[in-house]
């Protein structure tokens, strides 16, 4: 058991430094967001179709059918959620990006009192207050002289892409007894689809240029990223606590942040590293379980 544990463990870890470097990835990519966003999709949901075949299991339709409405417009949802991400790794520094996306656990906070009927502590209050601040400095709202348009856009991607994750992940919890990997494969695969009249009406793909090096890295941000990086991350959620998989989930944000500091050189204010500790240390807090009482 303890064995199985630690496997569980080093396996959610694995995942979460593989989506950490997503950022990293898409730095070098010399496609349009929408056309990356609808490979990932196709790609990882083909990969983890496949998986599921080679341990002679099969998606559960039983369990799909009833959710498939739901399944398919969180799956649009991912699809978009993805466009806008890519496009704030475009306009602004891959920490920015990230942090920005990160908002998503404090506007689920926000938001499922009246969605979920759940009580909002004032733990979780506070640590709204002190993510929404830490997003303030971020952005650079507070510097006299103001971002310029295109870090902006970058920024308004990312938080865009919060929303629509945050979205995904309240819609996901009234899809009941679909397993995950069968959810995950609908959703991701949906993502892919619904992209493609997108993809052909907006993204001009007359300029696409798809070198040897863009096909490997689109082949690692599709089946790395996305296939092997959810595997691994579904292979531990049932080994895991919750407490443990919200917790570790936040190396992927770390990670990001370092490899923009490290591997990028991109900057970061002393302001904005105030913000990014009280975004995620807020995240955290909120995470951490509510002392019981007596």
């Amino acid at each position: 058991m303890k064995n199985e544990v630690t496997r569980a463990r080093l396996s959610l870890i694995a995942s979460m430094c593989i989506f950490g470097t997503i950022g990293l990835a898409r730095r070098f990519l010399p496609v349009p967001s929408g056309f990356l966003a609808m490979a990932r999709g196709i790609l990882g949901a083909l990969f983890l179709l496949a998986l599921v075949r080679l341990r002679g299991g099969r998606l559960d339709r039983d369990a799909i059918r009833p959710m498939l409405p739901r399944l398919m417009v969180s799956g649009a949802m991912i699809g978009f959620n993805w466009i806008l991400l890519f496009e704030a790794y475009r306009y602004t520094t891959v920490a920015v990006a990230t942090l920005c996306y990160y908002m998503a656990p404090v506007m689920i906070l926000i938001v499922v009192p009246f969605v979920l009927h759940e009580r909002l502590t004032l733990r979780k209050t506070l640590c709204v207050a002190a993510a929404l601040l830490g997003m303030v400095l971020i952005s650079g709202a507070v510097r006299v002289s103001s971002a310029d348009t295109g870090e902006w856009r970058g920024i308004l991607c990312g938080i865009g892409a919060a929303a629509l994750y945050a979205c995904v992940v309240i819609l996901n919890k009234f899809i009941r007894y679909v397993p995950a990997y069968d959810k995950t494969i609908v959703q991701i695969g949906t993502a892919g689809s619904v992209l493609i009249p997108y993809v052909l009406l907006v993204d001009d793909l007359s300029a696409l240029r798809l070198t040897p090096s863009a096909v490997l890295l689109l082949l690692l941000v599709g089946l790395v990223h996305t296939g092997f990086a959810y595997a691994l991350y579904f292979g531990s959620v049932d080994a895991l606590p919750a407490q443990t998989l919200a917790l570790l989930s936040y190396l992927d944000p770390v990670i990001a942040i370092l490899l923009s500091a490290l591997v990028l050189r991109e900057p970061m204010t002393h302001a904005q590293a105030i913000g990014a500790m009280l975004v995620l240390c807020s995240a955290v807090v909120a995470e951490l379980p509510e002392r019981s009482q007596t």
